[in-house]
């Protein structure tokens, strides 16, 4: 059985902006990257029951580049989305409206056995954080 890890966080921003700029491309590479080093050069999304999704993140100095991506295993408008990545692990990301002006994200994913779950945790948090710090920046 898998390990499951869990990051998450609360943007200042009502859930129909957070749902947008998670998932239309042109807000995606603007965040979907874990240092100010790398970026998001492409992203293509069809957020649907099926759909795939790839974006790329790759060093800002051309060093090394990867695609991340997957297909849509459920996707409830503002609220839910569960993916498999190309790999074959799951992950969920659960969106819930606080007083309608901040947003709860949950997103849990299963662990890869190359790398320590801490540095695993540590990743995603940080791109995490980087889309709270864009969306709350807008």
């Amino acid at each position: 059985m898998a390990t499951r890890i869990t990051v998450e966080a609360t943007v200042n921003a009502p859930i129909g902006r957070v749902w947008e700029y998670w998932n239309e491309p042109e807000h995606i590479t603007k965040w979907a990257f874990a240092s100010d080093d790398w970026h998001c050069p492409a992203a293509e999304n069809d957020l649907r029951k099926g759909g795939t999704f790839s974006s790329t993140m790759a060093a800002k100095d051309g060093s090394f580049s990867f695609d991340f991506g997957g297909v849509y295993d459920d996707v409830e408008a503002e609220e839910y989305i569960a993916y498999t990545i190309g790999d074959g692990r799951k992950v969920t990301v659960k969106f819930s409206s606080e007083d309608g002006h901040s947003t709860h994200i949950v997103e849990t994913f299963e662990a890869e056995g190359t790398n320590p779950v801490e540095m695993q945790q540590a990743g995603w948090q940080a791109i995490l954080n980087n889309f709270k710090k864009y969306t709350e920046g807008k």
